[in-house]
């Protein structure tokens, strides 16, 4: 299975590079593999070893590998030279300059919190959210909470899918105040879509970190980090309860491509349209953190 997202400056349909795509279809498309999944993969045990492995000083020598086999721009960087880099996970959490991801500042705009490729899904059913095309799970199922499934009911739902290669920090999408994140315990299924068609409801499965977020201008926003396979940790770096800029750090992944999903109560956004037009069509678009994703309603 191919994988094809949008480049959302040129229009393009892209063909996804995927790291350890021989491995992702084999645990997920063979008896075999299946096997091991469910009896060790998608356990913390696993992803904590191979998290563990990423802070030693023995990761290093797999940073340049992964940077010329996924084309990673480290121009973009604060630190350009990969030997710099203590371990593995000090490169894949690295830092970007500035000017590399300016945000629009406009307040009627809702950016996008991460760099990532965006599903988006206006009208959500609390009782049918999509995770693929023909794959649903439910809001109280997600939240772990039915009066919340209740708020966001016909409300929006963004995905930001995030790959290895991406920038694997997330950042608030307008001003505002956020409360501390409630950490759900879960499974670490890969978010990739190759796992997202086999396993059913992997977002509400998974392990994941939902924080209540009061914007400035879009109302109660619940902004939502979902772990994966190899994901060593999900990392909060702002202060609960106090005002953040847009733009701001809310925090970082460790190794391992992950998702950030964000949901907005009904009435407060239209999303883009080319990323609504992309994802009724089954395809994600490609937008770096900052940019617009939406405007108020």
């Amino acid at each position: 299975m191919d994988i094809y997202y949008i480049e959302r400056k040129t229009g393009k349909k892209i063909k996804e590079i995927v790291a350890g795509d021989k491995f992702l279809k084999w645990i997920y498309d063979t008896d075999m593999g299946n096997a091991i999944l469910d009896t060790f993969v998608k356990k913390k045990i696993f992803s904590s070893i191979y998290g563990k492995f990423q802070d030693t000083v023995f990761s290093k020598k797999k940073i340049a590998d992964f940077v010329e086999k996924l084309s990673i721009d480290m121009s973009e960087a604060e630190i350009e030279n990969i030997d710099e880099y203590k371990n593995f996970n000090d490169f894949f959490a690295r830092k970007l300059k500035n000017e590399a991801r300016p945000i629009d500042m406009e307040k009627n705009h809702l950016t996008s919190p991460a760099d990532g490729r965006v599903l988006a899904y206006e009208n959500i059913h609390k009782d049918q959210v999509i995770q693929v095309k023909g794959s649903f799970y439910t809001l109280e199922e997600f939240f772990h909470d039915k009066n919340m499934a209740q708020i966001y009911h016909n409300g929006v739902c963004i995905v930001i899918r995030l790959c290895p290669a991406d920038y694997h920090r997330f950042h608030f999408p307008d001003s505002g105040v956020p409360y501390e994140a409630k950490n759900i315990k879960g499974m670490y299924y890969s978010v990739n879509p190759i796992a997202l068609q086999r396993i059913a409801k992997v977002y509400c499965q998974n392990k994941r970190a939902i924080t209540i977020f009061e914007s400035d201008n879009f109302g109660e926003i619940v902004f939502a980090e979902v772990g994966a396979t190899c994901v060593g940790s999900i990392i909060q770096t702002y202060t609960p309860k106090v005002h953040v800029h847009k733009g701001e750090e809310k925090g970082y992944f460790k190794f391992g491509g992950s998702t950030v999903v964000l949901f907005l109560k009904e009435g407060q956004l239209k999303v883009d349209e080319d990323i609504l037009k992309n994802t009724q069509k089954g395809i994600e678009t490609k937008v770096n953190m900052g940019e617009r994703i939406g405007k108020k309603l």
